[in-house]
């Protein structure tokens, strides 16, 4: 078996065991209901899905009909999702489209692991481990499986990475133009946009004119032509939800709750673990290295600037961070190899010296003796590997340090998300029971919801899609000791306003801890049961609430 066949056959086995594994992650993501399966995403991605339902069936690119507000920040996966919309299929079954569709990307990203890791170095175990490092990293999975825009992303950063390497130090305007379109998935895609372009400005002396007029003027040319189409369509220079997350929070705090999430993120995957690819700067010392350490590192500057994302509590790395996962598991394997075989090289180098005496009786004796060091060394440093790999693969994946963690990768237990997403889908079906065409309804989770009650009209309590909410000053409480439990994105809300002016005919449920807040205006409703387990606020007076249908 030669080294060749042995390097592509391990790299085959570890493709389809992710195959499998996306199989069972998709089966245990579903929920079979009176027969019917359906196929639920993230609830964020579920927002994205509406708006593409919204724009397949021609009232544009809006989460309700006649209301522009652009509650997204993906707009090229908004129209992928739109395209899905066109196919001659049920809601229940274009998640799984979706799915598949990430499912593909992932996968596909794999061998462009694979390319990177060979352009540094030809040791199968770096390779391995960094490729299955990756393909079953839970966070990765959770986001690019259930329908985020992480899944497109993370391959094209992967690709653009591979693009750089295999240019070596010519100029390739294509890198240029896949870190463009890839601002079309996210705008802030720009922040490794930035980074890259700084890295191969310095890097590639001989092409500093061609990164300039290219690089910079890709990046205003697609960052611009966004921003006016936006404020042309929408009225607004900037998505819905960077106000909501941004505008009216203290700056000071938002860093520090950066800070601190970047600090679980860090504490719970392992100091150690997370700050050993800077090694590798010591072992080879060029723009290429670098430019793999510093598109990780901004990803978390720009998690932290943000204040970092709404589920840290969930564990391991945020929406930002998870798109450089890929390079990350790439310089980590890398730099474990060339750790442990310095180790080995030098444990050698000291092994024949303490035998100089017994090696001079003999030439071929020395020959033996060397030889039988370096492959017992040989070996070693591999058992090793594995064993560091091992306990890293486990160490990445026991979010916030706990076992369940496993028990939902492995899928003894639900995956991660997905209790939400059933619930929110028992009460989506619910709903279309009790209410007509054209009914109210405010709710937290502004994804699955309104998106399996197309005909209703929806109202988000946390302001994602409702530009009145997004400019309000945050109302969770602003000190150091509340850090841990602010989450961006989930702070402003206004019950005056939502509950008390616009008087939705159902509110499914209140933000969390604003109860005695939510009360006065919970008054004029009655909290029902609606189906089996599933109560929420109906409006007295309702002529939108099928009233003869309750299960009281």
């Amino acid at each position: 078996m030669n080294a060749k066949f042995l390097r592509n056959f391990s790299f085959g086995l570890i493709v389809i065991s992710y195959i499998y594994y996306i199989y069972r992650y998709i089966i245990a993501t579903s929920f079979l209901i009176d027969g019917t399966t359906y196929y639920v995403l993230f609830d964020d991605a579920m927002i994205s899905m509406r708006y593409a339902y919204n724009l397949a069936h021609g009232l544009g690119p809006v989460w309700n009909a006649g209301e522009r507000v652009e509650g997204f920040t993906n707009p090229l996966w908004v129209g992928i999702m739109a395209l899905v919309h066109l196919l001659p299929i049920e809601l229940n079954q274009t998640g799984l489209v979706i799915q598949i569709i990430g499912a593909s990307f992932l996968t596909f990203n794999l061998f462009l692991v694979k390319k990177i890791v060979e352009h540094f170095t030809d040791d199968l175990c770096a390779m391995l481990a960094a490729v299955t490092l990756t393909a079953f990293y839970a966070p990765l999975n959770s986001y690019g499986l259930l329908g985020m825009e992480v899944s497109l992303l993370v391959l094209m950063l992967t690709a653009v990475i591979w693009l750089i390497l295999k240019s070596d130090n010519r100029f390739d305007l294509w890198v240029y133009i896949l870190l463009a379109v890839s601002t079309l998935v996210r705008f802030d895609m720009a922040v490794p946009y930035i980074v890259i372009f700084i890295v191969l400005f310095i890097g590639q002396k001989d092409h500093r004119k061609q990164h300039l007029i290219w690089g910079l003027g890709l990046l205003m040319l697609f960052i611009g032509g966004q921003t006016l189409a936006r404020y042309m369509y929408y009225g607004a220079l900037l998505p819905n939800t960077y106000y909501l997350k941004v505008e009216g929070w203290n700056f000071t705090l938002r860093i520090l709750r950066g800070l601190y999430a970047l600090f679980q993120f860090a504490y719970y995957s392992n100091w150690i673990l997370i700050l050993l690819p800077l090694t590798l700067l010591v072992f080879r010392r060029d723009w290429k290295v670098a430019l793999l350490t510093l598109v990780f590192i901004g990803q978390v500057a720009y998690s932290v600037y943000v204040g970092g994302d709404a589920w840290e509590n969930h564990g391991g790395a945020n929406r930002y961070i998870v798109i450089a996962m890929p390079v990350f598991f790439v310089a980590f394997s890398w730099s474990i190899v060339e750790l442990l075989k310095k180790a080995a090289g030098h444990l050698t180098t000291k092994d024949t010296k303490e035998h100089k005496g017994k090696i001079l009786l003999a030439q071929s004796g020395v020959l033996a003796a060397g030889d039988g060091g370096k492959s017992l060394f040989g070996i070693g440093w591999r058992v090793v590997f594995v064993v560091v790999f091992t306990f890293s693969l486990l160490n990445f994946n026991a979010l916030m340090g706990e076992w369940k963690s496993i028990e939902r990768w492995s899928f003894t237990r639900r995956p991660d998300y997905v209790a939400g997403g059933d619930r929110n889908l028992q009460i989506a079906l619910a709903l279309e029971n009790v209410t007509r065409p054209g009914a109210s309804v405010a709710v937290v989770g502004a994804g699955t919801i309104p998106y399996f009650l197309p005909d209703l009209y929806a109202m988000d309590i946390l302001g994602k899609a409702d530009p009145y909410i997004a400019h309000q000053t945050v109302r969770t409480s602003m000190g150091i000791p509340d850090i841990p439990y602010m989450r961006p994105g989930h702070m402003k809300w206004d019950y005056a306003y939502t509950f008390g002016t616009l008087k939705p005919d159902v509110i499914v449920s209140i933000w969390e801890g604003t109860a005695e807040e939510a009360a006065p205006y919970l008054e004029d409703y009655v909290y029902a049961t609606i189906a089996e387990r599933v109560k929420v606020y109906l409006r007295k007076d309702s002529l939108n609430i099928l009233w003869d249908k309750l299960n009281r």
